[in-house]
């Protein structure tokens, strides 16, 4: 079963709370993150990516970046721009995003559940990544960024979060640039408390990573490499849990996760064509992005030399077990792989991926202004693949789910 756990966060001064709050670290790079954090000296951006306050050719990984990180994260604990609570408590966290709203509930979740697979996971990490947050984890002696679980929907715990939000005010309520709304509720009720962490622990026997598996698999090892180093370790050290918030999975929606391509791997645009349609079925939409958007499963789209075509895949092309079956999936075994020669999107700098958010405008875009030359929108993996996938141990292609909106960090801190 899940353990959950409440904390004690350090978190903004309700006046200051939109000022501080900004998007996760690896959703922009570093020259939109200064523009982003120009003129906002609260922003979480000056922790998360440090690298904005230093001169431009830092490398971004260095011990000076994380070093810069814990001055304006302590800084801004001095200032009182953040301030921790006295006690360990839960904490609720609502986003509606054109018109769609989802609530989570703000915890600790264990570095053990981690390892012993009750928080379920469905992509590969990639060890420089981990590192990265690693470094950072360990300099601010804190988790700055919560990670996205998600549970099966439970109806006793609806009814405790939605009974609390009803007769209690909200202690931040604003609106971002991107009208995305963020409103959080503390949880100073004990027997509230009590009851959501007896539920999970007794009622949820798991939980799955949304979002966030390079922070979530970054804070384990750091938890566990801190266990190893205590000889009067107990398990109730606060390293063994890590900051989350925990989302019913009916509450989700999962956009699409696209794919550009730089090169035709040495063809023409005519065998190309001919290649794909070994295995899909190939219609000229022309030049409209409307029809182009997938509409169904297994319906993918391309765009290539100023048009948009249809590919819908062919029977008897793809494996039918939970991960065969995703476009995704779909898509690199007939096509990257085999006909464009990309063995590993993860590492070959031939692929490039474009959240959802972007639209297949971006996708158009980058083709057409030469950059890339070829692209492929796929339709939108489900939160029921991906639990399927999970619970099957399996793995899930790289970049293959993109969550909107995202969750804001600096609102919810953990020290450890």
């Amino acid at each position: 079963m899940s353990i959950i756990k409440p904390f004690k966060a350090v978190r903004p001064q309700p006046d200051l709370a939109k000022q501080v709050a900004a998007l996760p670290y690896d959703v922009m790079n570093s020259d939109e993150a200064r523009i982003m954090a120009k003129d906002k000296p609260y922003s979480f951006l000056h922790v998360s990516k440090a690298e904005i306050d230093l001169p431009k050719e830092t490398d971004e990984h260095s011990q000076e970046v994380y070093d810069k990180a814990r001055e304006n994260f302590y800084r801004m604990i001095e200032q009182k721009v953040l301030l921790q609570d006295a006690e360990a408590l839960l904490y609720i966290y609502a986003q509606v995003m054109n018109g769609r709203k989802q609530i989570g509930l703000v915890a600790c979740s264990s570095v053990e559940d981690y390892f012993n697979d009750v928080i379920k996971k469905h992509e590969h990490t990639r060890p420089e990544k981990e590192k990265d947050r690693i470094e950072h984890m360990q300099t601010l002696k804190a988790h700055v960024g919560p990670i996205f679980l998600t549970y099966r929907a439970h109806q006793k715990v609806d009814t405790i979060i939605n009974n609390y939000i009803a007769s209690n005010k909200a202690v931040y309520d604003f609106i971002e640039d991107d009208n995305v709304q963020h409103t959080v509720w503390v949880i100073q009720d004990k027997a509230t408390i009590e009851q959501l962490v007896s539920l999970f622990d007794k009622e949820i026997p798991c939980t799955y990573i949304a979002d966030g598996h390079h922070r979530t698999a970054s804070a384990a090892k750091v938890g566990k490499a801190l266990r190893e180093k205590n000889a009067t370790h107990t398990g109730n050290e606060e390293y063994n849990f890590f900051l989350s918030v925990l989302f019913p999975h009916n509450q989700l929606a999962i956009m699409d996760y696209n794919r550009l391509v730089k090169d035709l791997n040495g063809l023409n645009e005519v065998d190309f064509l001919k290649r794909v349609e070994e295995k899909f079925a190939v219609e000229n939409l022309g030049t409209s992005i409307e029809e182009a958007k997938p509409k169904k499963l297994h319906e993918l789209a391309m765009y290539i030399s100023g048009y948009w075509c249809r590919l819908t895949v062919k029977e008897d092309t793809y494996k039918n077990d939970p991960t065969g079956v995703l476009d995704i999936s779909i898509l690199q075994n007939n096509l990257l792989e085999p006909v464009l020669g990309i063995k590993d999107p993860r590492t070959d700098k031939r692929i490039d991926f474009v959240g959802g958010i972007r639209g297949l405008q971006e996708l158009k875009r980058r083709v057409d202004n030469g950059e890339m030359k070829v692209a492929f929108a796929l339709y939108p993996v489900s939160l029921q693949q991906l639990m399927d996938i999970s619970d099957s141990n399996n793995i899930m292609p790289p970049k293959s789910t993109w969550f909107e909106p995202k969750l804001r960090d600096g609102l919810f801190c953990h020290l450890f």
